[in-house]
C-alpha cells in the first residue's frame, strides 16, 4: 500500500515546514512547492492525493491553481489557506471547486481533519447515482453531474426546487457518494418544528435549561457530528434562530441552551426550501448574511413537469417499487394511461405520480393500470384532506358562501381540539390508505418522517 501524498503549496518557508511536520506524523509524504509555476510543474511530474495551497503567492493566487486543477486534475482534491477574516476568498474558493479551506494561523487540529477527509474523497458512484435519481433527460444527467461534483467538496450546499421533487433524496445522495458516507446523516424539516423548540432540538439543552427539560439533550447538530445534516426547509427558520445559525456556521461550534460552554462541530451543512431564498432575503425574512453562507453552492432540482419524457421509466421504477415493497406482481400501464400521465402538469411533482400510482396500484382489479384506474385518483393536496363544504344555511342569498359561520360554529369555542381533531382525521386517513406504512404515508402528506412521528406522538396515535 502506497503512502499518500500531499502537494503544499506556499512561499512562507515556516508554514513549509510547520505542514510538512503535521503531515509526516500522519504518515503521509509531502512535496513543496513556493508559486504556481512550480506547483504546475509538479503535478505534471506526479499526480498527489491531495493539495493544500496559499492564497497568495509571488506569481498569483492559489485561485489560478484550483481552476488549473479542476480543469486537469479535477479528482485531486484542493483546500485553500487563507488568511483569518478572509471569509469572500474562501468562498470563492469553494464556488471554483476546492474541497475545504483553513485559515492562517494554522489550528492544527483541524487542518488533520481536513486531510483526513480530503484523503477518503473518491470518485462518485454513478452507478447508485442513477439508479437513485432515475430519469435520461438532459435535466437529470446535469444535475447527477452537479452532485458528483459537490460530493467531493465540503462547501455548503442549497438545494432548491418544488415540493415532492426529491430534495432531500439529492441531499442523501451528496453524503453517500462524499468522504462522510460512513458517518451519520442526519434530515430535518425546520418547519415541523413548534417555534420556542428549534434551538434545543437543533443545538441541544442541559438539564433544567427551561422548563421541560429533565435531562440534558445532545441535539440534532452533535447528532451529525463527523457527517452531514440537512436542514430542510431552512426558510422557515424563525429570524432570531437564523443569528444563532449563522455563529454556529461561522464559529463551527454549537452551545446547547443552558450551558456556558461552546462543544466544537465538525459537520457538512446542507440545505433545501421550495421557497425563492433570494426573495424571501428581499422580503426581510431571511437574513441576508445567512443566505450568503449556506448558499455557496446551490442545485436546482428540476420539476417534474420540465422533464415529462422521464415519466415512462420512472413509471416503471415506482411500479416494480411498489411491488416490492407489497410482495405482489408488479402492475404495467396501458398505452393511454401512459399517455394521460405524459399529459398532466404535477403539480406535486414526482410525489404526486407516486400517489397516483400507488392509489391505482391497489385499486385495479387487474395487473393492468388503464384510463379508468387513474380517472379515480383525485389531487391528494387539494381533494383527499380538503374540510368539507358546508350545506348551505337557511334563507342563504344566492352566491353568498355560510361556509367561515359554519366552521366558527363547529369550532365551538375550542379551536385547539378541533384542530387536533381534524388533524387526526387527516393522519388517519393518509395512514389507512397507505396501509399504515408511515414512510409512504408522510411522503403523500409533503412532510417529513421525523414530522409524522412528531405529530402522531402528539396526538396519541404513536402506537
Amino acid at each position: 500500500m502506497t503512502t499518500p501524498t500531499v502537494l503544499v503549496v506556499d512561499d512562507e518557508p515556516d508554514i513549509l515546514q510547520l505542514l510538512e511536520i503535521t503531515l509526516s506524523r500522519m504518515q503521509l509524504s509531502t512535496r513543496k512547492a513556493s508559486s504556481i509555476a512550480e506547483a504546475k510543474a509538479s503535478l505534471k511530474a506526479q499526480t498527489p492525493d491531495l493539495c493544500l495551497t496559499d492564497m497568495k503567492l509571488p506569481d498569483g493566487n492559489g485561485l489560478t491553481l484550483i481552476e488549473h486543477m479542476q480543469n486537469d486534475y479535477p479528482d485531486v482534491p484542493v483546500a485553500m489557506i487563507t488568511a483569518h477574516g478572509s471569509v469572500e476568498s474562501a468562498i470563492e474558493a469553494l464556488k471554483l471547486g476546492a474541497f475545504d479551506f483553513v485559515t492562517k494561523p494554522l489550528a492544527l487540529e483541524k487542518l488533520r481533519e481536513l486531510v483526513a477527509h480530503a484523503l477518503k474523497t473518491t470518485p462518485a458512484n454513478t452507478d447508485v447515482t442513477k439508479e437513485t435519481l432515475v430519469g435520461e433527460t438532459p435535466a437529470m444527467g446535469k444535475l447527477r453531474d452537479q452532485i458528483r461534483k459537490v460530493a467531493r467538496s465540503q462547501a455548503p450546499v442549497h438545494i432548491h426546487g418544488e415540493s415532492g421533487t426529491g430534495k432531500e433524496v439529492v441531499a442523501r445522495l451528496i453524503h453517500q457518494s462524499g468522504p462522510r458516507q460512513d458517518q451519520p446523516f442526519i434530515a430535518v424539516n425546520c418547519g415541523a418544528i413548534p417555534a420556542d423548540l428549534v434551538e434545543s432540538e437543533l443545538f441541544g439543552h442541559k438539564k433544567g435549561a427551561f422548563t421541560g427539560a429533565v435531562s440534558d439533550k445532545s441535539g440534532l447538530f452533535l447528532a451529525a457530528n463527523g457527517g452531514t445534516l440537512l436542514l430542510d426547509e431552512v426558510a422557515d427558520l424563525p429570524l432570531p434562530m437564523q443569528v444563532k445559525l449563522l455563529r454556529v456556521i461561522q464559529e463551527k461550534s454549537v452551545r446547547p441552551v443552558g450551558s456556558e460552554t461552546e462543544i466544537p462541530i465538525d459537520i457538512r451543512l446542507l440545505s433545501a426550501t421550495h421557497k425563492n431564498l433570494a426573495q424571501e432575503v428581499q422580503n426581510r425574512t431571511f437574513r441576508d448574511d445567512l443566505y450568503y453562507r449556506i448558499n455557496v453552492i446551490g442545485l436546482q432540482v428540476p420539476a417534474l413537469r420540465e422533464r415529462l419524457d422521464d415519466i415512462p421509466v420512472l413509471v416503471t421504477h415506482i411500479l416494480m417499487k411498489i411491488a416490492e415493497d407489497q410482495s405482489v406482481p408488479a402492475r404495467t400501464l396501458t398505452d393511454g394511461a401512459l399517455s394521460q400521465l405524459m399529459s398532466q402538469k404535477f403539480p406535486g411533482n414526482i410525489r404526486e405520480l407516486e400517489n397516483i400510482l400507488a392509489r391505482a396500484s391497489a385499486l385495479t382489479e387487474t395487473g393492468h393500470i388503464d384510463i379508468d384506474d387513474l380517472d379515480q385518483q383525485q389531487d391528494v393536496s387539494t381533494a383527499d384532506y380538503a374540510v368539507p363544504e358546508a350545506p348551505a344555511a337557511p334563507n342563504q342569498l344566492e352566491g353568498e358562501s355560510t361556509a367561515p359561520i359554519t366552521l366558527l360554529e363547529e369550532v365551538n369555542g375550542d379551536l385547539e381540539t378541533y384542530l387536533a381533531s381534524r388533524e387526526r382525521q387527516i393522519l388517519t386517513e393518509a395512514l389507512t390508505a397507505h396501509r399504515w406504512n408511515r414512510t409512504s404515508a408522510a411522503r403523500s402528506l409533503g412532510i417529513s418522517f421525523r414530522s409524522l412521528r412528531y405529530r402522531l406522538k402528539k396526538l396519541g396515535l404513536e402506537d
